[in-house]
């Protein structure tokens, strides 16, 4: 039972079939009529002008700072988010930027703290260009920012004249959880990108999404570190059935997480901490004096269930398609094995 990500969700027979009659073109001369549905369908979903598909969460991520954020300028953004902790250091290595950080509990960046981030105009200061945020926010246990916390953390950062991109690639989960639609919670940033390839069951891809000005920036930035693809309707037409047929069934994943937190309240040297919103549960196992890396390898080598370690003595446990009630029973009953194996 693999429960190290939902980036494990296979495609289903519907995108596979989809995939096999896709129509295509040339997708890096915009000639592939199957990527330009999948970006027209995305844009629309979201309420914004244009989009751009791209292989993966990190290519969108750094093809939007590329088309944001000129070198030696800072990006305001959490101190465990995805682009700080899990992207190779591109913002460093590839746009040349800065990053400044702010130490959050749970991701989500308060308008005050943003406020107190933002550089006052100095010839001995780089210039603030950008406020990242995530949604949900994968390290801080898939916590979810409220279409009210986006929107004023947008008003801040527009007041001053700085853009906000939205790392979304777990937006559906948030748009779920809340209950409201994709598009009100990216309502106020200027971009986002999310991830076909996650909860939602596409094989690969991601989408790039803001206004038309934008997009064709960011056309040119993805050219640049070689994300423009060709006969590309293939991953395309995985991404739409993705879109159309998978977003309210996450709900299932939610809730499966939540009884997976409830089946391990209780056990002997074992913290969930914060309780799942979404589809994340962070298992925290410091109680049972075992670091996270050893009690991932004793739950995965006796029980054949894998978690990732995402900290000292933290490991963090996604639900996905292929979790069912059962699996979430075994999960808990192998956690609690290894535990209780420990306390004696």
């Amino acid at each position: 039972m693999d429960l190290r990500s939902d980036t494990v969700t296979e495609p289903t027979d519907e995108m596979r079939r989809a995939m096999y009659e896709a129509e295509v073109g040339d997708a890096a001369r915009g000639d592939d009529p199957t990527v330009r549905q999948l970006e027209e369908e995305a844009a629309a979903i979201l309420g914004k002008e244009a989009a751009l598909l791209v292989p993966s969460g990190t290519m969108g991520n750094l093809v939007a700072m590329l088309t944001w954020v000129r070198r030696a300028e800072e990006i305001i953004a959490d101190w465990r988010a995805h682009i700080v902790q899990s992207e190779a250091g591109g913002l460093g290595g590839v746009v040349g930027a800065m990053v400044r950080t702010i130490v959050t509990d749970d991701g989500i960046l308060r308008p005050r703290a943003i406020e107190e981030a933002i550089r006052a105009p100095s010839v001995l200061a780089p210039r603030t260009a950008l406020v990242a945020i995530e949604e949900t926010h994968n390290f801080a246990g898939g916590t979810v920012w409220r279409v009210e916390e986006v929107d004023a953390a947008a008003e801040v950062a527009h007041r001053h004249g700085i853009p906000v991109h939205m790392d979304g690639a777990r937006l559906f989960n948030a748009a779920v959880a809340l209950g409201v639609p994709a598009a009100r919670i990216v309502q106020a940033v200027d971009s986002v990108m999310f991830c076909l390839s996650k909860g939602l069951s596409a094989p690969i891809g991601s989408v790039l999404v803001g206004s038309r000005d934008f997009i064709e920036e960011a056309r040119r930035r993805r050219q640049m570190v070689g994300g423009a693809m060709r006969q590309a309707g293939v991953i395309a037409a995985a991404g739409i059935v993705a879109l159309r047929t998978m977003i309210s069934r996450l709900a299932e994943d939610h809730a499966r997480a939540r009884a997976l937190a409830e089946r391990l309240a209780g056990t002997p040297g074992i913290r969930v901490s914060p309780p799942p919103v979404t589809n994340m549960v962070m298992v925290d196992v410091a109680g049972t004096g075992l670091s996270a890396a050893e009690f991932g390898k004793r739950l995965a080598e006796g029980h054949n269930v894998w978690a990732l370690p995402v900290g000292p003595s933290v490991l963090r446990l996604v639900t996905h398609r292929h979790v069912d009630d059962e699996d979430v029973e075994r999960a808990a009953q192998a956690i609690r094995a290894v535990a209780q194996s420990r306390a004696a």
